[in-house]
C-alpha cells in the first residue's frame, strides 16, 4: 500500500499540487490522508496515522513548499506521528525500509534555486531536513519529484509532470507484490 500524505492548506487554489494530487489519488492500493481536510484543527488522530503508516510500503508526502519547508500542519504531522519510540529511538522499527517519496512543488523555477538565483543555493540543499527526517525514520530515502516554478508553467508541462507522477507510481505498484522498501 501507499499512504499519500497530502498537505496543502488551500487544495481548492493549488494547481500544481492538486494536478500531481489528482493524478495519483485513484490508483489501486493509494490510500489518501489530506491533512488539511482530515484534521483542520490541528488535533491529529496519532494511533490512526501510524496504523497507516504500519500498513504501507511506500508513503508520500505531498505539499507545496513553504519558506523552504513543509506547510505547518506537516510539521506538526512529523512532530506527532513520527514519534520517539514509534518511528525512531532505542528499538523502533516502525518505519524501517518503508519507501519514503517526496512530493513537492515550488513557486521559484529551477534556475531561482542556484548560486546565482534568488535562493542563491541548489534546491537540494533545502531538501536536507525532509530527507534526513526520514532517513531519521530508517525509511529509504528516494529521489524526490519536484515540480519548479508551479506558478509559471504551463497546463501541457503541468499535465506532463502529473503524468510521470503517475507512471512512476504504477511501475512501483507494478513492481511490488508486497515487497516493502524497493525505489519506485
Amino acid at each position: 500500500m501507499i499512504y499519500l500524505v497530502f498537505a496543502h492548506p488551500y487544495p481548492s487554489q493549488s494547481r500544481a499540487n492538486r494536478a500531481l494530487f489528482d493524478a495519483v489519488r485513484d490508483l489501486p492500493g493509494v490510500e489518501v490522508c489530506s491533512l488539511y481536510d482530515r484534521y483542520p484543527d490541528f488535533d491529529i488522530d496519532v494511533a490512526a496515522e501510524q496504523a497507516a503508516l504500519s500498513r504501507a510500503q511506500l508513503v508520500l508526502w505531498m505539499h507545496p513548499v513553504y519558506w523552504y519547508s513543509v506547510p505547518a500542519l506537516l510539521k506538526h504531522w512529523f512532530d506527532k506521528v513520527l514519534a520517539y519510540g514509534w518511528a525512531y529511538g532505542d528499538g523502533s522499527a516502525a518505519l524501517r525500509g518503508k519507501g519514503c517519496l517526496w512530493v513537492a512543488s515550488t513557486g521559484g523555477t529551477r534556475e531561482a534555486y542556484a548560486a546565482t538565483g534568488i535562493h542563491e543555493r541548489p534546491f537540494g540543499e533545502f531538501s536536507r531536513p525532509i530527507e534526513e527526517t526520514a532517513r531519521f525514520c530508517r525509511m529509504n530515502w528516494l529521489e524526490p519529484f519536484i515540480v519548479h516554478g508551479a506558478h509559471e508553467i504551463n497546463e501541457a508541462e503541468l499535465a506532463a509532470h502529473a503524468a510521470s507522477l503517475r507512471e512512476r507510481l504504477q511501475a512501483w505498484l507494478a513492481a511490488h507484490d508486497g515487497r516493502a522498501g524497493l525505489p519506485p
